[in-house]
């Protein structure tokens, strides 16, 4: 039984006063007062325990507010953007003029049943970060796979400024190829300067380094090699060394799947493209920059890097070995390019040895070690003729026909 109980049936009951029961219980007349006038108007719900709750809350967000972190919850997850309370707090203070808290709106979140919550996820402070001091510094690159409306497969290729995160140029092709490759990567450099250094996967696009020595230098890393440019590249099954692309691709794929029409050509595909990367650069905060500016702020904000080191030594070093062709030529990749290397018709079906230092190559007779050809290879040029003296050739001594 509770103490209300028992000093209500005092008073009510035995007939006691007030003041001796709350002599006998240790309590204030006045409290026993407010209980038997709660008593005589609730009945039995005066014995039921009242909320603490306080009657006012100052520090309360008005619904209107509450209102308008739903609204953008809803738009922006419409939208295949990032909806999370630092998001909205952005979008509150930047367009609304509202501020609030991030935790204040993840809690709102909580409470409209807009967020699950999950416990198991890794902490972000579990992972070791690694950013680019200066804009410019490391542009990170991928491509990724998009398919049409009408069931056709693209592909997708970002240059992102590893240090703001700035989407520097996003592009899709029906297939991303070296040439592609190379053309976006100028494309970038004219309008934004060259990088310091570029980070990518081992994709054959991007680099032959781990591909046996069969293939040479690409034209990316032919470019990189040409203009003091560190290249480097992820460890295979790495990929977070390259998250932030990563994460960007993510982003920009949840955004083209969240749009009301499909694109079903290149066109309105990267008429969707523009579109997103225009409001992820310069009209949604990045909660990994410092006061969660936008990327476009971020990376104007601080003097860019440029090409510094001297690779003047890094030269390409290959041994091949092949066979003359049957019109005495033979056939070389380098920089990306096919080239192919007159040799000589009596020297045809002969096994050789390519000995190439950069762009000087030596061809060997395979079996008897004789120097067949020496020369600098001009990348200009597909065909390397022989460049014999002019005049009539003398020709390969051949036996009379026996019949």
């Amino acid at each position: 039984m509770s103490k209300a109980r028992l000093v209500i049936t005092a008073v009510e009951i035995e007939g006691r006063s007030v003041a001796d029961v709350a002599a006998s219980y240790g309590l204030s007349r006045s409290w026993i007062y407010e209980l038997l006038n709660r008593y005589r108007t609730e009945g039995e719900a005066a014995f039921e325990p009242k909320s603490r709750r306080p009657h006012t809350s100052p520090t309360a967000i008005p619904d209107s507010t509450i209102d308008l972190i739903v609204r953008l919850r809803k738009q922006l997850t419409e939208s295949g953007l990032d909806a999370g309370p630092d998001t909205i707090t952005w979008h509150l203070a930047h367009h609304h003029h509202i501020q609030v808290s991030a935790s204040t709106i993840a809690r709102t979140l909580t409470r409209q049943s807009l967020v699950e919550p999950q416990p198991k996820k890794r902490p972000k402070a579990s992972y070791t970060r690694f950013e680019a001091a200066q804009p410019n510094q490391t542009w990170q690159s991928d491509f990724t796979h998009y398919r049409l409306a009408n069931g056709q497969d693209t592909e997708i290729i970002t240059w992102l400024d590893d240090h703001s995160r700035y989407a520097l140029h996003v592009t899709a092709h029906r297939r991303i190829t070296g040439q592609i490759v190379l053309d976006t990567f100028r494309k970038t450099a004219h309008q934004h300067g060259y990088p310091a250094s570029v980070l990518t996967d081992n994709g054959m696009v991007y680099t032959t380094r781990f591909s046996g020595g069969r293939g040479g230098r690409n034209a990316l890393e032919t470019e990189l090699q040409r203009l003091n440019i560190v290249q480097k590249n992820s460890r295979p099954n790495h990929p977070t060394t390259c998250g932030k692309c990563e994460r960007f691709q993510q982003t920009l794929k949840k955004s083209l799947t969240a749009q009301p029409t499909q694109p079903t050509t290149l066109t309105e595909l990267q008429t969707l493209i523009d579109t997103f990367v225009n409001a992820y650069n310069n009209h949604r905060p990045h909660r990994s920059l410092p006061h969660k500016a936008t990327p476009a702020t971020a990376y104007q904000a601080r003097p860019k890097a440029s090409p510094s080191a001297d690779r003047s030594t890094d030269i390409h070093h290959r041994v091949l070995a092949d066979i003359v062709d049957k019109d005495g030529k033979l056939s070389l990749r380098l920089h990306g390019r096919m080239h192919h290397i007159g040799i000589g018709r009596e020297h045809a079906r002969t096994p050789v040895l390519k000995l190439l230092d950069d762009l000087h190559l030596r061809v060997i007779n395979a079996a008897t070690g004789e120097l067949l050809r020496d020369l600098t290879i001009d990348p200009t040029r597909d065909y390397q003729p022989l460049g014999r003296p002019p005049g009539p050739q003398p020709r390969k001594h051949r036996s009379p026909d026996p019949r």
